[in-house]
């Protein structure tokens, strides 16, 4: 009979370690949406408007803060190791400015490298890139970026 509590005793054991292991796994959550590139590919700078630009990736996560002159589509991804607080990874944006008459002026994607913002692409016709005030906002908050030193 002691042979069987002996054995029920290492299973609970073996059991707990298991759960113990499993809540200091890493877990992902997924916030946000940017579109496909190849999707953003087939928007053209200086024909498309802000009605085929939705028709073709959908509305934006969040527009330009004065003015609709550009839309933001974020995407967040954050890790959460047991029961710590979570903490953000990864951040894509894509922003899509549009000129006075409503057609796109420029479409830019910036990431974080190293807890600096990176241009990851751009496709501007003109050398002025507008709403830089809200990207500096935006990867502003994530605290290992320095606000006063990006782009």
């Amino acid at each position: 009979m002691s042979m069987g509590i002996r054995q029920m005793v290492r299973l609970l054991g073996a059991v707990a370690l298991a759960l113990a292991l499993a809540a200091c796994s890493a877990t992902y959550r997924d916030h946000g949406h940017i579109p496909p590139q190849k999707a953003l590919d087939a928007i053209m700078v200086g024909v498309d408007t802000r009605d085929t630009v939705r028709a073709a990736i959908g509305a934006p996560g969040t527009s330009g803060l004065l003015t609709n002159s550009a839309w933001y589509y974020v995407q967040s991804r954050f890790r959460q190791v047991g029961l710590k607080e979570p903490e953000e990874v990864d951040r894509q944006v894509v922003a899509i400015s549009f000129d006075d008459k409503g057609l796109v002026e420029n479409i830019e994607h910036f990431g974080l490298e190293r807890g600096r913002v990176v241009v990851l692409s751009r496709r501007v016709t003109e050398s002025n890139v507008k709403g830089i005030g809200f990207l500096k906002q935006l990867f502003g908050s994530v605290g290992r970026v320095d606000a006063s030193n990006l782009l």
